[in-house]
């Protein structure tokens, strides 16, 4: 019987073994299939997984809709683009010209090559693709999602920041509260990978609102969210954690981007979006406005996508309106390109400058940094007057500047970034009063340098001589802003020469400086004795007065 017994059991553990090694490799083959590469399949279907993924706040989402049309219909503005075209940009904004911009999100934690982390290092080749393959696994084993654990900010302190933004001489802060990679950073009521819900487990958004508004600043959102639609579509061409339909609330539809080699990426594209996903966009919009009430809310190019501009109508009514009922001021809506009608929000031009004086307010938005958007560990920095010296041109032309920052993963904002941030502040302390609240000359200024207008070439402009100058008003002010410093201890302002019908000048002052300045208005020009030094760094401002106002 023992022996028997004996027997039985051998053959027992012998097929139990069996039975476990067969379930391992069922389970390894399952595994395999959920990561193959599912770039083949039709976009309608692969759509239809993200929305199974997404049906949960089915509810939620109908709800914010069905507000968004309420709110249509309840204002001023209509879902169209000859009511929204009547918009005109508020005060403040125009009074403020100087914002910080916040890219800080999960792709601060790998801190390698840009922003784009999450879709390149699913790009067979590139960099970022051998970088993540050399220091994670591949990536069907770890995957972008499993770089948020580790996205901690444990030093995050939202006090901190609003009152180095607020020495840095900034009006509005914008933080960007989900980028293209799908994590919101805020506490949305719309989806699971959010950073209140994983990550810092905080409403880091709702926390910076709170703080900004506290140091008497305005608050603002950015929306990069729309491009998500095919942001992590490269994960699909290989066996990556994009093909599981498990993470499909996470990774999005990640379609293929369907662009032409040339032209305007507006008009170019023709990247598969479905209704589904662009009234996802939509109710994500309208949760931001509705829970945070932010004063600007930026989006990136792609709402001009021919898919999502109705939806766009929609938004900006309900926004505007919103807006109104919230606060005595409209909101402003930032777009690129051509995604809106040129009188219906504020034109941001990304990494560059206009050449000329626009009528209608303006902004750029560009980087301290060089290389990227978010942290990275190898970035560069821009110099203290680079910033000053942009920031003059673009006022000087009825803009704004929208300048950016990367906080560390864990919340830390490094120290090259916060002292080019105070030194503009102390520029600012000094000359402000040429640049807040001021409005444009008959003409932007005059000198041998012209910016290299249009996006992306804002560090091709050549360095400034000092017979570059930029004009701002105020009132019956002018401000005359050299932005080089004349070896000769004489400044010479061609634009303010006597000529018939010019208005002689009355009166001058260096700002900053309680010497007194003597000048000789000539033919040639106004001649400006300047004092042994300049009162600040970099740029210097002089206030003018006329017998008459200045035209």
């Amino acid at each position: 019987m023992l022996s028997h017994r004996s027997i039985n059991l051998s053959q027992l553990i012998r097929r139990l073994s069996i039975v476990a090694l067969g379930l391992c490799a069922f389970s390894t083959v399952n595994a395999q299939t959920a990561t193959a590469p599912t770039a083949s399949q039709d976009p309608e279907s692969i759509d239809q997984i993200w929305q199974k993924a997404s049906a949960k706040y089915d509810s939620q989402r109908a709800a914010l809709l069905k507000d968004v049309d309420t709110a249509d219909h309840q204002g001023p503005f209509r879902p169209d683009w000859e009511s929204l075209q009547k918009y005109e940009a508020p005060e403040w904004y125009r009074d403020a010209k100087f914002g910080i911009f916040i890219h800080w999100g999960v792709y601060s934690v790998p801190a390698f090559g840009n922003e784009w982390y999450p879709r390149l290092m699913y790009i067979d080749g590139s960099a970022e693709y051998k970088h993540h393959i050399a220091t994670y696994g591949t990536q069907d084993k770890f995957g972008y999602k499993d770089f948020i654990p580790k996205f901690t900010a444990s030093n995050f302190d939202p006090a901190a920041w609003a009152e180095l933004f607020k020495k840095a001489g900034a009006k509005y802060v914008v933080p960007v509260a989900e980028h293209h990679d799908g994590f919101a950073m805020y506490d949305s009521g719309l989806s699971d990978w959010t950073a209140a819900k994983m990550g810092p487990h905080r409403d880091t958004t709702g926390e910076l609102a709170k703080a900004v508004r506290a140091a008497g600043l305005h608050f603002g959102l950015s929306s990069h969210r729309v491009e998500h639609n095919f942001f992590l579509g490269p994960g699909r061409t290989i066996p990556s954690d994009v093909n599981d339909p498990q993470h499909a609330a996470l990774y999005g539809p990640a379609h293929t981007w369907l662009m032409a080699p040339q032209g305007v990426p507006l008009n170019d594209d023709f990247s598969y979006v479905s209704s589904a996903w662009a009234n996802d966009w939509l109710a994500r919009s309208a949760e931001l406005v509705e829970k945070y009430h932010p004063d600007i809310v930026y989006f990136d190019w792609w709402i001009g996508q021919a898919s999502i501009r109705p939806n766009l109508t929609r938004f900006a009514a309900f926004y505007y309106n919103r807006s109104l009922k919230y606060g005595d001021h409209v909101g402003v809506i930032n777009y690129k390109d051509y995604a809106m009608q040129d009188h219906s929000g504020v034109l941001d031009i990304e990494r560059g400058q206009l050449g000329d004086l626009r009528p209608l307010p303006w902004q750029t938005d560009t980087s301290v940094s060089n290389k990227s958007w978010g942290y990275i560990k190898d970035d560069t920095f821009k110099s203290p007057e680079f910033v000053i010296d942009q920031l003059i041109d673009i006022v000087s032309k009825n803009g704004n500047l929208l300048l950016n920052i990367g906080p560390r993963l864990d919340g830390t904002i490094p120290e090259e970034v916060q002292n080019v941030l105070l030194d503009v502040g102390a520029w600012l302390g000094i000359n402000g009063e040429a640049i807040y609240g001021t409005r444009p000359w008959r003409i932007y200024g005059e000198g041998p340098t012209k910016v290299a207008a249009g996006s992306f070439h804002d560090t091709d402009t050549t360095h400034y001589t000092a017979e570059d100058f930029r004009f701002t008003t105020k009132g019956d002010t002018l401000y005359a802003i050299g932005l080089a410093w004349p070896k000769g201890g004489e400044a010479v302002i061609r634009s303010l020469a006597v000529i018939a019908g010019s208005e002689p000048v009355q009166s001058i002052a260096f700002l900053g400086s309680s010497a007194k300045i003597s000048f000789d208005q000539r033919p040639d020009g106004l001649h400006v004795h300047l004092p042994a030094q300049s009162p600040a760094k970099y740029a210097y401002a002089i206030r003018l007065t006329f017998e008459s106002n200045p035209k």
